[in-house]
């Protein structure tokens, strides 16, 4: 490969936990005492649109959870689905300092519901680490499409043999790679590491141990 100048990155499942994952979905089921398989059945007809942009969040659970009286308030649900989401701090140091290191244009590649975004980004302090968010909720599509990939390589302006985008989704990786993205599929922080290191992108061991 060439000198690697651009990464990008998936956010949930990579830097951070799944925003509306369905383990968080069936875990906001049992806490509002809701029936999961009715629920379950709504967030399938309604996420795409939502992930897309194409509807608020308010829209979102009016269809999916308010669609009947609740003892609860919306309030109450989004508070419970915010504090779910955590980071994967090893991840996003070594991220950073790889960045800093190599001088990397850092970019997000994610499928992302808009105010769960930003709720995240501003959480996370995420832009400390992307120049810029191909999230799909701000560009109206959503991998597996194609389209969001090129937006993202055309966006970077950067030569398609110098970026190495990283996903835990292996059709997202085998999709990318497909485009001429060398891609990596993510399952745990020591074997993105490594991968990154054989691929020219390591730090000193007393700087990954400083993390």
């Amino acid at each position: 490969m060439k000198k690697i100048s651009c990464l990008f990155l998936d956010i949930g499942g990579v830097l951070l936990s799944n925003g509306w994952s369905h383990q968080f979905r069936k875990l906001a089921a049992e806490h509002f005492h809701l029936d999961y398989k009715e629920i379950e059945a709504r967030h399938k007809l309604m996420y795409i649109p939502y992930e897309q942009g194409s509807i608020s969040l308010e829209e979102y659970l009016g269809r999916v959870v308010f669609y009947n009286a609740r003892d609860f308030t919306p309030t109450d649900f989004l508070d419970f689905i915010y504090n779910l989401n955590t980071s994967h701090s090893d991840m996003i140091d070594f991220i950073k300092k790889i960045k800093l290191q190599y001088g990397l244009k850092v970019i997000a590649v994610s499928n992302e519901a808009r105010e769960i975004n930003d709720y995240r980004i501003k959480k996370f302090k995420l832009n400390e680490i992307f120049d810029f968010f191909v999230s799909s909720c701000y560009v109206h599509l959503r991998k597996p499409d194609r389209a969001i990939f090129q937006l993202a390589v055309d966006g970077a302006q950067v030569p398609i043999d110098e970026i190495i985008y990283i996903d835990d989704l292996q059709l997202y990786v085998d999709i990318a790679n497909d485009m001429g993205i060398h891609s990596i599929c993510h399952t745990d922080y020591e074997s993105t590491v490594k991968t990154l290191a054989d691929l020219g992108l390591s730090l000193p061991q007393k700087i990954i141990g400083n993390q």
